[in-house]
């Protein structure tokens, strides 16, 4: 049974929200992580400029001070997205960063994207998983000397929700790594919905969509990103649900695996289970959330992490009136959230079976 540090968003002022993060780290064992000179990656999501849901860049300040007076030497890092957007190469990636409030004069520590200018920037984990044989990684992830892991815990279009699983397998690939997990899941057309309105085309990383009289997919092109899905306002691109979903996860959690693997006891995981929105942070918006703010919790046990956010997300007052007791599964009822981290404690990952420290 793993343990997984909560924090509530009560405070007091002598108990802030920063200060309670600081406790939380410390009492989750940040000190057991990070020794002197070690190159400490702060692995965390920027959020795609429009979208207001991500981690305040002031508790990256809170992490980055705790690891430089350990000796560390932190720095905050993100892959490049696979899909159009700010933050699909390392200069607009870091600009967006920057305006994000990820700056250096906010959060004390330089950005450095991990897979370089264009996103070829990797090193490539032999696991020799299921799924995946060799796993592509940003390099500046691999080659960092430790890890604190810090996520925005939120629903998700594809894997039901995003949390550390995600930011890390998928969060930490370089663009290559991120079209071999979505390689699988290619959505299909409804053409009596279709509007012919173009957000497909345009969006399309690949330039897999043309639309003429409907919307039509080159299969031979498309690498199953899902961002058609979500740009479509008439509901005429959906994903095809067979095996596929499945596959993605695994290959997700493969790729976790292949981060994590080298990094036994010099990794870190915190999550923010607060602006809980249906989708994820690459959107340019977020949707109202699902759930009131629930706090913060750490563990060095990823698996257990995200089923004690899960948990206590289905255990809050519910703010949708067509959400049931599985929240994830109501906002997407064809993802089975659960194996991802069936499968990730399959591999060795961490447990599911967790006890709540409240601090």
């Amino acid at each position: 049974m793993a343990d997984v540090f909560f924090t509530s968003m009560k405070t007091t002022p002598e108990r802030s929200l920063p200060v309670k993060l600081k406790i939380l780290l410390e009492r989750s064992g940040l000190q057991d992580i990070v020794k002197k000179d070690d190159l400490t990656a702060v692995k965390i999501h920027f959020g795609e400029p429009g979208n207001l849901a991500y981690v305040n860049p002031v508790y990256a300040r809170v992490v980055v001070r705790m690891i430089k007076k350990l000796g560390g030497k932190p720095f905050l890092t993100d892959s490049n997205t696979l899909y159009r957007g700010k933050r699909s190469n390392a200069v607009d990636h870091t600009i967006s960063a920057i305006q994000n409030g990820f700056s250096y004069s906010v959060v004390e520590a330089p950005v450095v994207i991990a897979d370089g200018l264009r996103g070829s920037d990797q090193i490539e984990i032999a696991i020799e998983g299921k799924r995946v044989k060799k796993a592509k990684i940003g390099s500046a992830i691999v080659l960092s000397d430790a890890l604190v892991v810090v996520t925005h815990f939120k629903g998700h279009e594809q894997t039901g929700f995003g949390g550390t699983l995600k930011n890390v397998g998928m969060g930490s690939a370089s663009r290559a790594g991120k079209m071999e997990q979505h390689s699988e899941s290619q959505p299909t057309v409804k053409k009596d919905l279709c509007a012919a309105c173009g957000m497909c085309e345009k969006y399309c990383p690949v330039s897999a969509i043309s639309v003429e009289e409907h919307a039509e997919i080159d299969y031979s092109v498309c690498i199953g990103c899902g961002q058609c899905i979500v740009m479509c306002p008439t509901g005429a691109m959906v994903p095809v649900w067979d095996s596929s979903v499945e596959l993605l996860m695994e290959k997700m959690v493969e790729y976790a695996y292949a981060v994590l693997k080298d990094k036994v006891g010099k990794s870190l995981f915190v999550s923010f289970v607060t602006n809980v929105s249906p989708n994820c942070d690459c959107w340019p918006n977020n949707e109202p959330v699902l759930v009131p703010d629930i706090g913060l919790l750490a563990s060095k046990d990823p698996v257990a992490l995200d089923q004690a956010c899960v948990d206590l997300v289905n255990q809050a007052v519910h703010l949708r009136a067509d959400i049931k007791e599985d929240v994830f599964r109501s906002v997407h009822p064809a993802v089975d959230w659960k194996h991802q981290l069936e499968y990730a404690e399959q591999l060795g990952l961490g447990t599911r079976k967790y006890r709540l420290i409240e601090v």
